[in-house]
């Protein structure tokens, strides 16, 4: 980025503030670019930041996550909250784009100056995520968002990722698709807060929800401790999308008295701080793939002259020089 895109960053995240959409999308560009300006925005969106609440939303293909986000836009918006969506998308073998598109399931929303809505591509990313998610929620908090839904890729057993990212964790399952035993293959019995039973007006629909409150009832939980809900919607009717609303009030009300709110927080910070750091080694790793002092160590341990664990300490070592 030339140095004159860089002094446009202070006068991108006022507009942001001001709920300039064009603003916005230039600045989560430029967090999933990995811009050299990336610094300066995420200081000048450091002072807004921990003001939003972020739900994550996951679950199997077909389950209604886009519709489910869809209707809660709906539903946030008539609260009068500023809500802003990042939905991750598969990506293209071929582009690296997303590939779905789910602001397409959101039409009714584009003409609200109140939603913010961004498809963003997982890029290869395992666990349901883009590698930029956590930054682009700062972004959408500093740009004023009271609520910031986080819609996974839907790949099924491996998206346990938004649970570090979430404040509250929404795990949809559907009947007749197998997820009340999916669910404790996927370990989502763990990160779910609140589980959505959708298209509950399908045969079935009592039967999952009698297996997840059967499965709620074996797990431990000390005295204080959150039990998961678990709400029955139609979220293509529009039907308990208010019990879902209300399901995640109720655990944020329970995370702010319990002091949960500031731990998840402070362990999202930390996951992004290590996540961050790991990227910068790496690029000096990779600098050093292109020197010489890693394919000596390469050669030396291919000939047996040394050791992998002797070479890794000696390749870190060098990375302090």
């Amino acid at each position: 980025m030339t140095g004159r895109r860089s002094r446009d960053v202070p006068s991108l995240v006022a507009k942001a503030r001001e709920g300039d959409a064009r603003s916005v999308a230039r600045l989560i560009s430029l967090v999933e670019n990995g811009d050299p300006a990336l610094p300066e925005v995420a200081a000048a969106m450091a002072s807004h930041a921990g003001r939003a609440q972020v739900v994550g939303l996951t679950g199997a293909p077909g389950v209604g996550k886009s519709t489910t986000t869809n209707e809660l836009v709906r539903a946030l918006r008539e609260a009068g909250d500023r809500v802003g969506v990042l939905a991750v998308d598969p990506s293209s073998p071929f582009t690296g784009g997303a590939i779905l598109g789910d602001r397409i399931r959101m039409q009714d929303h584009t003409a609200d100056s109140g939603v913010y809505i961004r498809s963003m591509s997982s890029r290869g990313q395992l666990g349901g995520l883009s590698a930029a998610t956590p930054q682009a929620v700062r972004v959408l908090e500093g740009a004023g968002c009271d609520v910031i839904l986080v819609e996974t890729v839907g790949v099924g057993q491996a998206e346990v990722e938004i649970a570090s990212l979430a404040d509250t964790t929404l795990v949809l399952l559907a009947p007749g698709m197998g997820d009340a035993i999916q669910a404790v293959k996927a370990g989502v019995l763990e990160i779910a807060d609140v589980f959505v039973i959708n298209k509950a007006d399908r045969p079935g629909a009592d039967a999952t929800y009698r297996d997840i409150q059967g499965m709620l009832a074996l797990g431990e939980r000390g005295p204080g401790e959150w039990r998961p809900q678990v709400v029955r919607a139609v979220a293509a009717k529009g039907e308990g999308v208010d019990d879902v609303v209300a399901a995640i009030g109720k655990h944020r009300d329970w995370l702010e008295s319990t002091g949960n709110l500031q731990k998840r927080r402070e362990h999202r910070a930390s996951a992004e701080i290590s996540a961050l750091a790991l990227g910068t080694l790496r690029a000096r790793i990779g600098d050093l793939s292109g020197g010489t002092a890693l394919p000596l160590l390469a050669a030396r341990v291919a000939n047996g002259e040394l050791d992998p664990h002797a070479a890794a300490a000696e390749l870190v070592a060098g990375l302090s020089d």
